[in-house]
């Protein structure tokens, strides 16, 4: 009997089904939104805008690919650009008070939990063990967010107090755990996406965060 997650032959372009399809490109439109808002927040001009949509966009899922030894998502499928610059378009004409307050984590949190399940399946396909798979997720959803602080001189997403990482580990782990018991893609990437998304979420309005290292004391000589 064949496993349900055994890779099949692997083509340069992997078909995930309709609700993984539409996880990464909702995933990939929603962060290149957060990068866009970066660039406003900045005073930036369009190709800044663009810019910052783009890296955000597709930061985690390029290195996620060249992790797992697949085609660089982007590269192989021009959708994902044509997502990129009309998401920057869109915001670019709109009144910057339609984003103002904590859009910006808002939208984060909703690519987050899309983004963490379709890293972890992707990663899957290409034959990856269930744990890698999950940290591929949790890459996927993180490492945008990351590469849009930096270029915002921002503080960095991961290092602020409220949970992030554990909640895009929430979303790959529940997802790759339901796969492992037998559940079909769509209904483990929903129950994963959402898990994801309502974690980060409650984090982002009741500031609920991990036990910081407070460091071991030592006796001086």
């Amino acid at each position: 009997m064949t496993s349900p997650l055994s890779p099949g032959p692997l083509p340069a372009a992997i078909d995930l089904g309709t609700i993984l399809g539409t996880l990464d490109m909702f995933g990939i439109a929603v962060f290149a939104a957060s990068g866009a808002l970066a660039a406003a927040a900045k005073r930036q001009t369009f190709v800044t805008f663009t810019f910052f949509a783009l890296v955000t966009g597709v930061g985690g899922g390029t290195v996620r690919d060249l992790l797992i030894g697949a085609p660089v998502f982007w590269i192989v499928n021009s959708r994902v650009l044509v997502v990129v610059l009309a998401v920057s378009a869109l915001l670019w004409v709109t009144p910057q008070r339609w984003w103002e307050g904590r859009m910006l984590d808002w939208f984060d949190a909703v690519g987050l939990g899309a983004y963490s399940v379709f890293g972890a399946a992707k990663a899957m396909q290409f034959g990856v063990d269930p744990l890698p798979a999950v940290m591929m997720g949790v890459i996927t959803a993180c490492v945008g967010g990351i590469i849009r602080d930096v270029l915002a001189g921002e503080p960095s997403i991961i290092l602020r107090p409220e949970l992030y990482v554990t909640a895009a580990a929430l979303g790959s782990g529940l997802y790759v755990g339901l796969r492992l018991v037998g559940l079909e893609v769509e209904i483990a990437a929903i129950i994963g996406a959402v898990a994801g998304f309502v974690l980060r979420g409650l984090a982002i309005r009741y500031n609920i965060a991990l036990p910081a290292y407070r460091g071991g004391s030592r006796s001086e000589d």
